[in-house]
């Protein structure tokens, strides 16, 4: 079945975002996690074949993990308790989490581990991460001596924002802004303890929370290879940090070509494709202990 027979067959998303197709039943979600991938906030013109079952997969494990730590929004992955039409279309399957329908809180609630990425470029001009002094000296992909919280905006198109955390406290409130900091503190280190045990580091995440009648919980997506910075920790060395475990490939072939990272993003090469889909299952096998399902 084609693409366009399944979206046929289906009601018209509420949202469709870069990644996932979101339809609206009232007081429950149906998040459909689509092969979509995009970079630079572009949406590149080759899907990875199999992506959203992988990161769906991978969510679901997560939130099992997670679930005694802090409620989260997912009901259920299994197709039988998905309402129709859903149910019937077989694309569909392990691509889809039933879930609470949530009140978004629009924050990013960013976590980092380790001194990459944005944090490392600001530490060698200013000797912080985002805000927060660091000690003299470290190097880069250096593991930082206590997880920190680098809030950002949550912007439906374009690039999030740093959102210094008095800000953040402005915005929602001091106690819910200390809330939300401690438990994904406290969700980030239960992920880099158990990431490590599956021979991966958690270097940085993020999380994002909402209210469902009055309880708040973890939505989206959690602890994915989409949402989160994973290295090998076989092949961790600081100050050489290794490739990330993400679609860091796809991001390095586009930025070797003369691309203004402005739409239409350019094709990708089968090599491409492959190698970036075989990152995702790695960590899927790593983490689930199985094999995707035929």
């Amino acid at each position: 079945m084609s693409r366009s027979e399944v979206h046929a067959r289906l009601p018209r998303p509420s949202h469709r975002g870069k990644v996932r197709d979101v339809y609206d039943l009232g007081d429950r979600l149906i998040l459909v996690a689509t092969d979509r991938v995009s970079a630079f906030d572009v949406i590149l013109p080759e899907p990875i074949p199999d992506k959203g079952r992988i990161l769906t997969g991978i969510s679901h494990w997560w939130f099992e993990q997670t679930a005694r730590s802090f409620p989260h929004h997912l009901l259920s992955t299994d197709p039988a308790e998905l309402p129709e039409p859903f149910r019937s279309v077989p694309e569909l399957r392990g691509r889809s989490m039933l879930v609470r329908k949530a009140e978004r809180i629009d924050v990013e609630c960013v976590v980092r581990g380790y001194l990459a990425g944005s944090g490392w470029a600001e530490y060698r001009k200013t000797g912080a991460c985002h805000g927060h002094p660091l000690p003299p000296g470290l190097t880069k992909g250096a593991k930082l001596p206590e997880p920190i919280f680098t809030p950002t905006t949550k912007e439906d198109e374009g690039h999030d924002l740093p959102l210094p955390y008095d800000r953040m406290a402005e915005l929602l409130g001091a106690e819910l802004a200390d809330r939300l900091r401690s438990v994904s503190i406290d969700l980030y280190r239960q992920g880099h303890e158990t990431a490590e045990k599956k021979g991966f580091l958690l270097a940085d995440t993020k999380f994002e929370f909402g209210w469902a009648a009055g309880e708040l919980l973890v939505i989206d997506e959690v602890l994915t290879p989409d949402s989160s910075r994973y290295w090998r920790t076989a092949d961790y060395r600081p100050g050489h940090p290794p490739e990330s475990w993400d679609k860091q490939i796809i991001r390095d072939y586009l930025d070797s070509l003369d691309w203004n990272k402005q739409p239409p993003a350019p094709s990708l090469p089968d090599e491409i494709v492959h190698r970036a889909r075989e990152r995702y299952l790695d960590v899927y096998r790593a983490f689930t202990g199985s094999d995707l399902p035929e």
